[in-house]
């Protein structure tokens, strides 16, 4: 009863959420909230719980209406931590609905947020500047697709795409790099013990996930040659060497001769 007398009454026509509404009277105060996505995540946990259609219709209608409606809007005022709480709650949902018009948004208001850092790295100067700092991270994994490198270093250049069951990495260096490309897990199930990736508040989604009980077909593209890997070895890390100015491209795809549990 609470979440529908919410979406009857808590949401603009666009379907982002009010500052504050009266539950008895349906009066709603104030601005649109930043915090609309944190809020959909309620929703969208039941809508995974007993597949209730209006709550994942709802949470669709809004990530649908982002780009064309709100790309220039100025989330609390247009401070940093507006933007990075409402860009993070796009990236939880988009990760869970993805939605080609959400994809924009995403990308220009995170522009957007970035702008407001000073030359000296500094934000606003206030505890709220982590917040810009996590919505950051959030977004450079989504572009990655969960892979990190390590050891870090601020001339290779990572990325990686989707598409279906397939993963294609590039990889390049400025100057030459040994190291690792480290594959993330399903951290529901390998950290929070838990059989639902359900959406929540500041997680760094998983995109694509090396489980342990599957084998990976990875495809040096650069070098045309092919090596099967295990979920295991993959966590563990990719190894890579990078000659100086070079770049790599891969082609991950789940093995046939992955087991099932």
């Amino acid at each position: 009863e609470m979440l529908d007398r919410i979406l009857a009454i808590g949401r603009h026509e666009h379907g982002l959420f009010y500052n504050r509404i009266n539950p008895q009277t349906g009066e709603h105060v104030g601005d649109l909230t930043d915090n609309w996505g944190y809020d959909l995540n309620g929703f969208y946990t039941v809508y995974l719980i007993d597949k209730t259609e209006a709550y994942g219709q709802a949470v669709r209608n809004a990530l649908g209406n982002l780009h064309q409606h709100y790309s220039d809007y100025k989330w609390e005022g247009g401070g940093a931590d507006g933007y990075a709480d409402s860009i993070e709650g796009g990236i939880n949902l988009y990760n869970r609905e993805p939605i080609r018009s959400a994809e924009d948004w995403l990308d220009y208001s995170t522009k957007l947020m970035w702008k407001i850092q000073k030359p000296d790295g500094v934000i606003e100067g206030w505890h709220g500047d982590g917040n810009f700092a996590r919505t950051t991270i959030m977004y450079c994994l989504w572009k990655t697709k969960g892979l990190t490198i390590n050891p870090w270093r601020d001339d290779v250049i990572l990325g990686a795409v989707q598409d279906g069951d397939a993963l294609k990495i590039t990889i390049s260096a400025k100057r030459e790099w040994k190291g690792k490309i480290i594959f993330d897990s399903p951290r529901h199930q390998t950290i929070m013990k838990m059989p639902l990736d359900w959406p929540r508040i500041n997680q760094f989604p998983e995109w694509f996930t090396a489980k342990s009980n599957k084998s990976f077909a990875v495809h040096d593209l650069t070098y045309n040659s092919k090596k099967i890997y295990t979920g295991n070895q993959l966590q563990q890390g990719l190894p890579i060497n990078l000659e100086r100015g070079s770049e790599r491209h891969l082609l991950v795809q789940t093995s046939a001769n992955s087991v099932e549990p």
